[in-house]
C-alpha cells in the first residue's frame, strides 16, 4: 500500500511454527552481519530427542553450509525442505557429526530429521529456518524495508500509562475502542514497568499495494520469567478489525499515535519506518502456543530513555528513529498467554533499517 503522510486508522497480523533454539540468542551486531548480501552463512545443528538446535535461526540467502552433531542416544538425519530445497544428510549416528552445504534463497524453511518416515519429527525434532537478505527481488514500484533489532532489550510488562492527563482528551475520539484504552490506561502495555531480557529480531516487509503486503521474518527471546519464546512472520493482516479503525497491510513513514488523533494516544506521538499488523506462528519453550497470533511490529522514533527505559516525552517525533517494538496478543477467540497481563510487548533500543534491494 502507498499512504500519503496524512492522518488515516491503522491495523493488526503474523505467522510460524517450530522449535525453539536455545543458542539462537545472538548479539544484534551478528544479526546485521548476517544480513549483508553475500555473506557465506554457518550454521550450527544440534540433534537431540526431541529437538533441532540452530545457532542462528535467520541468515542471509546464498551459500549456507549446515555443521551438524548428533548430541542424542539414537541415529538421526538432519533435511532442509523449502523454496523448492528438498535435501537431507545421511544417517548421523549418536556423537557423530556431519555437513550439509546449500545454495538457499529467501522464504521460510523448515529443518528437521527425516528419521522413521517423519517420526522424528512428528515427536518435535523441528525447527525453522528465516532467509532474508538483499537478494530478495523488489519488483519496479514496490517498497521494502529490512529491520534489524539491536541494542538493549526489554520486556513491557503491566502497568499504569504514564501521561494519563495528556491521553485523556483524545481518549473522547475513540467511540467503541474508548472503554478498553481508558483499562489500559490503569493496567495496560504501554508503561514504565520494564524488564531487561534478551533476544533477536529480524524481518523485511514488503509494500507492494492493496491486499498483498508480506512480510517474513523471525523474533526469539527469553522473557523476564525465563521463557523462552520464537515467533516466525510471515502473513501480514490487510483488513482492518471491527472497532479498531485501523489501517491494513504494510504502512512505511506514518507520524501518528499521542495526540494526532491517528491510532491509540497510549503511545507518544512517533514517526514510524514502517508499521503493521499480522498474523504469526509462536512457540514458548518449544511447544506450540499459537498459528494465529495477533501480532503488531513498528520501527518508530525512541521513546524510552538510557537507564531505566522508562517512557520520556508525550511528543517523541523528533526522536531518531531506532525503536522496534514487538506486540504479541492470542489470536481471536484464543486463551490468554501465560505471561502479565496475557499479551507479550518487547523493545530493541537500538534497532536499524535499510531499504529492500533487488
Amino acid at each position: 500500500m502507498t499512504y500519503e503522510r496524512r492522518k488515516i486508522p491503522m491495523s493488526y497480523e503474523s505467522r510460524d511454527v517450530a522449535r525453539a533454539a536455545s543458542g539462537v540468542l545472538l548479539a544484534g551486531a551478528l544479526l546485521g552481519a548476517a544480513l549483508l548480501p553475500d555473506a557465506p552463512a554457518r550454521v550450527s545443528v544440534r540433534l537431540t530427542e526431541w529437538k533441532v538446535e540452530l545457532s542462528q535461526g535467520t541468515i542471509a540467502p546464498g551459500t549456507v553450509r549446515f555443521a551438524i552433531t548428533n548430541a542424542g542416544s539414537i541415529p538421526h538425519a538432519f533435511e532442509v525442505g523449502g523454496q523448492g530445497v528438498e535435501k537431507q544428510t545421511a544417517i548421523i549416528q549418536p556423537g557423530a557429526s556431519g555437513t550439509l552445504t546449500l545454495d538457499l534463497k529467501p522464504g521460510s524453511y523448515e529443518v528437521y530429521c527425516p528419521v522413521g518416515d517423519d517420526s522424528h519429527k512428528k515427536l518435535g525434532m523441528v525447527a525453522r529456518l528465516s532467509v532474508v537478505g538483499a537478494h530478495s527481488a523488489t519488483p519496479p514500484g514496490v517498497k521494502a524495508i529490512q529491520v534489524v533489532g539491536g541494542g538493549p532489550v526489554i520486556q513491557i510488562l503491566p502497568g499504569p500509562f504514564p501521561f494519563p492527563d495528556s491521553a485523556a482528551p483524545v481518549l473522547k475520539q475513540f467511540g467503541d475502542e474508548r472503554e478498553g484504552l481508558e483499562s489500559q490506561v490503569l493496567r495496560g502495555p504501554y508503561s514504565n514497568n520494564v524488564a531487561p531480557v534478551s533476544g533477536t529480531f529480524t524481518f523485511t516487509a514488503w509494500d507492494k499495494g492493496a491486499t498483498r503486503d508480506s512480510v517474513d521474518g523471525v523474533a526469539e527471546f527469553t522473557a523476564q520469567d525465563g521463557a523462552r519464546w520464537k515467533l516466525v512472520l510471515d502473513r501480514v493482516q490487510t483488513k482492518d478489525v471491527p472497532h479498531h479503525p485501523r489501517f491494513g497491510g504494510v504502512i512505511m513513514g506514518l507520524y501518528y499515535h499521542g495526540n494526532t488523533g491517528v491510532h491509540t494516544p497510549l503511545v507518544p506521538t512517533i514517526n514510524s519506518a514502517v508499521a503493521l499488523w499480522a498474523f504469526g506462528h509462536l512457540s514458548r519453550n518449544g511447544a506450540v502456543v499459537s498459528d494465529n497470533a495477533m501480532v503488531h511490529v513498528m520501527l518508530l522514533s525512541r521513546t524510552r530513555r538510557e537507564g531505566d527505559f522508562a517512557l520520556a516525552c508525550w511528543d517523541c517525533s523528533p526522536n531518531k528513529i531506532e525503536e522496534l517494538q514487538l506486540q504479541i496478543l492470542p489470536g481471536p477467540g484464543e486463551p490468554k498467554f501465560d505471561t502479565p497481563g496475557g499479551f507479550l510487548f518487547v523493545n530493541w533500543e537500538k534497532s536499524g533499517s535499510r531499504p529492500g534491494v533487488g
